[in-house]
């Protein structure tokens, strides 16, 4: 999943296929979910776990940063989860094999507006019809990315891994 927080002049963006394993357990831990229903919750639009998932990004500008003071204003107009390519495409084999391919178009429709990407619903398709000639993947940021202006402050976020 993908959540984001839309800014005046900026939005933030995070996949949750990018946090560690550690901050998994605090969004778990904070939340007081398990990570199953942590994932129907961001589905489900719910603002405290959606709100988990960016400060747990957060945190790592600012480590001392405490969910219990963590607030997300006009979160209504501003915070949303959207469904990155790899859970369209396991939704859409689900839909084929549970209800079969005439549901297919009917789960498309409804993923396209679920979708962070729009075109990753016809990707997926695509893969689905002929898996061996699956679309490239289109590039995306590791954490945050900006879809306009760069914060006020100056500042940039960055990520870094290291090696085993």
């Amino acid at each position: 999943m993908i959540v984001s927080y839309a800014h005046d002049d900026r939005v933030e963006e995070y996949s949750t296929n990018d946090l560690a394993t550690i901050e998994s357990a605090e969004v778990e831990r904070v939340t007081g979910m398990e990570w199953d229903d942590v994932e129907t919750a961001l589905k489900s639009q719910k603002p405290a776990v959606m709100s988990a998932i960016i400060w747990v990004f957060r945190r790592r500008q600012t480590p001392g940063l405490r969910f219990a003071d963590f607030s997300l204003a006009q979160w209504k107009k501003r915070l949303k989860a959207r469904l990155e390519y790899e859970e369209i495409l396991d939704l859409l084999e689900g839909v084929q094999l549970q209800i079969g391919a005439d549901a297919i178009d009917d789960a498309a429709k409804n993923l396209r507006v679920l979708a962070h990407d729009p075109a990753d619903v016809d990707r997926a398709l695509a893969e689905m019809a002929d898996p061996k000639a699956q679309a490239p993947a289109p590039a995306r940021p590791v954490t945050a990315s900006s879809t306009s202006a760069a914060p006020k402050d100056g500042s940039a976020t960055s990520s870094t891994s290291t090696g085993p």
